[in-house]
């Protein structure tokens, strides 16, 4: 079905404060779900695969260790990147004033496809990305490279798992490896990897398509994004009734 943007915005805002919540701001993690879906990567769709995540994981800060100049160290403790990855994108921005190039390494964590948002942002601070990690669910690969000017990334991802090609970046299924750098990164041959790529191209046409005509979701996903966010409604009350701010005597 086509949805618009507000709407979307406004289901996953609602969704994500029927969690109620204390780590995540419900507004950044909206616009992470519908910057995904806007370039037909299924933002949607990996938010609802979050949400479990989300209702059931430690609602608490990650701990970030700083181990060399060059090197951030971030574990999740088992939890979905949404609701902390924000907070530490902006601690290694301000850590790039001392070095060129910086890696972070994210353990334990969950649904890192919606690092997407966060991660096209860099590129406006005049940083080059590169992030790699292995879908937990099938193994998969996926490398994300984003230089500096770019508005898209370049996105590779591996057909299956390859033994041949696993490097320490994928040893835990469940860890992400992002990589910022002052100068461009080099773009990888997809044949020689072994990847398939969805170039940038097609990632603005989906994008442009989408604000002219409306944003594709499919119609399950968009059903069940709707029931989650119906969780932050409240039944009709006489306190309710009387409306938000008005004074109850």
């Amino acid at each position: 079905m086509i949805v618009s943007h507000n709407e979307l915005v406004t289901a996953v805002n609602k969704a994500f404060l029927g969690l109620r919540r204390c780590c995540g701001e419900a507004d950044v993690i909206a616009n992470m779900v519908a910057d995904l879906q806007l370039v037909g990567l299924n933002g949607v769709g990996h938010f609802n695969k979050a949400v479990p995540f989300l209702a059931n994981e430690k609602d608490s800060p990650v701990t970030l260790v700083k181990p060399t100049q060059d090197k951030i160290e971030v574990d999740m403790g088992g939890a979905s990147l949404v609701c902390h990855l924000p907070s530490v994108i902006d601690y290694a921005v301000e850590q790039m004033v001392k070095v060129k190039i910086l890696t972070i390494h994210v353990s334990n964590c969950h649904n890192r496809w919606l690092a997407y948002s966060e991660l096209v942002k860099l590129s406006a601070k005049g940083l080059a990305c590169k992030a790699q990690w292995s879908n937990g669910s099938d193994r998969r690969k996926t490398l994300y490279v984003l230089n500096k000017g770019c508005v898209f990334p370049e996105l590779y991802q591996s057909d299956e798992r390859s033994e041949d090609h696993v490097s320490e970046a994928y040893v835990n299924v469940h860890d992400m490896t992002i990589e910022l750098s002052v100068s461009n990164f080099a773009f990888p041959s997809p044949s020689i990897l072994g990847y398939q790529q969805i170039d940038s191209a097609s990632l603005r046409n989906t994008y442009v398509n989408a604000w002219r005509e409306g944003i594709q979701v499919d119609d399950a996903e968009w059903k069940k994004l709707k029931q989650a966010a119906t969780v932050f409604l409240v039944e009709n009350s006489e306190v309710s009734a009387k409306g938000a701010g008005e004074l109850v005597v």
